[in-house]
């Protein structure tokens, strides 16, 4: 499940947290709002952010078990 955390502290900071997002998409649907908010700061990555998509096709699959060799 994706999931955007904001965290409003009483002089005006906003803390944003995603989660749920793989990969570097997470700042395509982050942007607009940033945008809205005003100056990004600081930026810290989670593992998320560098983990793959592990979503493959079912030829893919295919072609992947099909490659091993029978000897």
């Amino acid at each position: 499940m994706e999931t955007l955390e904001f965290i409003i502290y009483p002089d005006g900071r906003v803390k944003e947290t995603v989660t749920g997002i793989v990969g570097a998409s997470c700042a395509e649907v982050t942007a607009a709002i940033e945008a809205q908010l005003g100056i990004v700061l600081a930026q810290q990555t989670t593992s998320e952010y560098f983990a793959q998509n592990n979503e493959q096709s079912a030829a893919e699959t295919v072609a992947a078990k099909t490659a091993y060799s029978q000897w």
